[in-house]
């Protein structure tokens, strides 16, 4: 259900159900767990690369798996929603940077998935955005925590609460897309090899930062900013960053 590919310093993972547009179910999410584990533990790779085989980035839950959630007791709506927020949780707090390269449709959970990455490329033609779940009586509520947090409360309602499905070029403007690409995958490599140089210690502590920081008031962040500071000047990779640079001058 997973490809991966290691490509440089990026690995590149490929959702591998082009004939389900790469829908999500239980065994895809573990997958994908699974794969985000092994990673982080790669320390040649610096930056993650996910996208879909085939025509779909993912279309959401998959239908025989909406089938049986139909059915499932409240325990067992429990767990199951406990799993998806897990991995979307993992991707929003992986260590490395990671770019969703959405090669087409990002709907639902899908867009969910998108949307934790820390950047998102979309395919000018073919991606689309969306979370149509008031449609058919659900309430995006995972997703829609990521989504606030990444394009705010007003932006988000357009896509929460409306239900409408909106292409690359328009999701770009209301600030879910960072770019709108004709060539998708080469355009992400390349995104990802811009932070090649970059101290993977820094970018680590960087994103911690930024996730944390905004569920702290303004005491606590700055504490948890004098913290990372002290951290990164006592790391080799700023001593080194620091005698390069200088050596420049």
């Amino acid at each position: 259900m997973i490809k991966v590919e290691i490509i440089n310093k990026t690995a590149m993972i490929r959702l591998n159900r082009p004939d389900k547009r790469n829908s999500l179910n239980p065994e895809l999410v573990l997958a994908l767990k699974n794969q985000l584990d092994k990673i982080a533990l790669n320390t040649s790779v610096k930056v993650i690369i996910i996208t879909g085989e085939g025509s779909s980035f993912c279309s959401g839950a998959d239908l025989t798996y909406l089938q049986k959630l139909k059915d499932y007791s409240i325990i067992e709506n429990k767990i199951d929603s406990e799993n998806i927020a897990e991995l979307l949780l993992k991707i929003y707090r992986f260590p490395k940077p990671v770019i969703a390269a959405v090669n087409g449709p990002a709907i639902a959970g899908g867009c969910g998935l998108a949307s934790v990455c820390d950047f998102i490329i979309a395919d000018k033609k073919n991606a689309k955005f969306g979370y149509p779940e008031v449609k058919i009586g659900f309430v995006p509520a995972i997703v829609s925590i990521f989504l606030i947090k990444r394009i705010g409360e007003g932006r988000a309602k357009e896509f929460l609460l409306t239900g409408e499905i909106f292409d690359a070029d328009e999701s770009c403007k209301k600030g879910l897309v960072n770019q709108v690409s004709d060539e998708i995958i080469s355009d992400s490599i390349q995104f990802a090899a811009k932070l090649y140089n970059n101290s993977s210690l820094s970018m680590t502590l960087t994103k911690e930062l930024i996730f944390k920081i905004s569920d702290l008031n303004i005491e606590s962040a700055i504490k948890l900013a004098v913290d990372q500071n002290v951290i990164s000047r006592y790391s080799e990779d700023f001593k080194q960053g620091v005698s390069s640079f200088l050596n420049k001058k």
